[in-house]
């Protein structure tokens, strides 16, 4: 098996590679400088040094979570794109447990230990054990959750076995921990105190080897582990968002979309919502069905998770010497506000970096304020008009562009 491993749940950003159980590469980076930076220069740098053909990956390994929020969502939408762009499939490592593997062989409780900030920590308790073959999962004494330290030492507290704590969260709360464990502990040492992505390719391995077809996800429905809402979601359940007040008329229900490429069965159902949407601008039937069916295009579908027979969204994008147009963006008029149009544009932008695509361009009505928005909240810059494109009623149209760092 030939893997690239990819961390970045933590405040460091780790690749490596590794090939039927051999280390080949690893490069690591815990400096004040946004993953999102460095993620893929990293990798490009590995592929250059190693003369790596990505086609010739097997799989692609990710930690799958806990962490930071941002962090997870970078490694995630890294390793989906690549997935998707070389049809490979995507091993997802839990965080905590690919942390205690770099203490294999430790004697005693292993506890990785990440700061979740107000107090809190996502930690659990692993054995790695010597005597055990490296090919064994840890053993989970305690399953990685989010706690408060109190709430942590009390579990480890209930067994007098040493314990070995690593992690971010472990220089936050060295003190704490001092004066509320009752056996004896130490912290690992600083070359093995932090996530790495040779542990969790070494992990996601072994998790083939003793999983089987399990240990694979498909990388178009994955996520990451949270553990818990984020501080947007947070203030949204609590209706702080816009100065609303929890449980007023105006709040609008929680409902889970997922976003999926689209399929023959969906053309139908797609062109009509189309036609709702964009009216006498809409392609006909025989037109998407032509434009879905191309290599070089990609078309997204969303369905609410309650609702599989119902497609309330539709996004595509075609590449054009390197440039995706992006075309047919709508969403059904009863889920609009709930963020449908950006979360799968944010997909279909990382479907289309995988293939290579760096920019983007689109096209939009000068007035439609609710998709300038959308559009420049991604990052779109309007560089131009059409005067008076649209028609019924007739209207310019404003040319976007969104050109990412370091590309012409």
């Amino acid at each position: 098996m030939k893997l690239l491993a990819i961390d970045t749940s933590g405040l460091v950003c780790s690749v490596a590679v590794t090939e039927d159980g051999c280390l080949r590469a690893l490069y690591s980076i815990q400096h004040r400088t946004t993953h999102s930076q460095i993620l893929l220069p990293m990798v490009q740098d590995i592929r250059e040094k190693l003369s790596l053909e990505m086609k010739g990956l097997d799989a692609i390994a990710v930690a799958a979570g806990p962490g930071s929020f941002t962090g997870l969502r970078i490694g995630a939408a890294t390793a989906k794109a690549l997935c998707l762009a070389l049809e490979v499939p995507l091993i997802p490592v839990p965080t905590l447990e690919a942390m205690a593997y770099r203490l294999w062989g430790t004697e005693g409780r292993i506890v990785p230990m990440m700061d979740a900030r107000r107090g809190q920590v996502y930690a659990g308790c692993y054995r790695c054990p010597a005597a055990a073959d490296t090919g064994t999962l840890p053993q989970v004494l305690l399953s990685g959750g989010v706690r408060q330290v109190e709430e942590l030492a009390e579990a480890l507290n209930r067994d007098e076995e040493p314990l070995v704590f690593l992690g971010d969260g472990v220089p936050v709360y060295r003190e704490k921990l001092a004066s509320l464990l009752h056996g004896p502990w130490t912290a690992a040492p600083l070359h093995r105190d932090r996530q790495s992505a040779d542990a969790l390719a070494a992990l996601a391995e072994a998790r083939v080897e003793a999983l089987g077809e399990a240990a694979y996800t498909d990388a178009d429905r994955f996520t990451p582990d949270y553990m818990r809402l984020s501080q947007a979601e947070r203030q949204a359940l609590e209706g702080k968002l816009s100065g609303g007040k929890a449980g007023t008329a105006g709040a609008k229900p929680e409902v889970r979309y997922r976003t999926r490429l689209i399929t023959p069965a969906d053309l139908p159902e797609a062109s009509a919502l189309e036609r709702a949407c964009l009216g006498q601008e809409a392609w006909s039937g025989a037109q998407l069905a032509e434009a879905a069916d191309r290599e070089d295009t990609i078309y997204l579908v969303t369905q609410p998770d309650q609702a599989d027979n119902e497609i309330i969204a539709l996004c595509g994008i075609r590449n054009v010497a390197g440039v995706g147009e992006i075309t047919n963006v709508c969403v059904a008029e009863a889920h609009r506000g709930h963020h449908v149009a950006r979360k799968m544009l944010s997909q279909l932008l990382e479907r289309a970096r995988g293939l290579g695509i760096h920019a983007y361009t689109l096209e939009v009505r000068s007035g439609n304020k609710a998709a300038i928005a959308l559009y420049e909240g991604l990052g779109f810059v309007p560089e131009g008009t059409r005067p008076g494109f649209y028609t019924n009623p007739t209207e310019d149209a404003a040319i976007y562009w969104l050109r990412e760092r370091g590309n012409p």
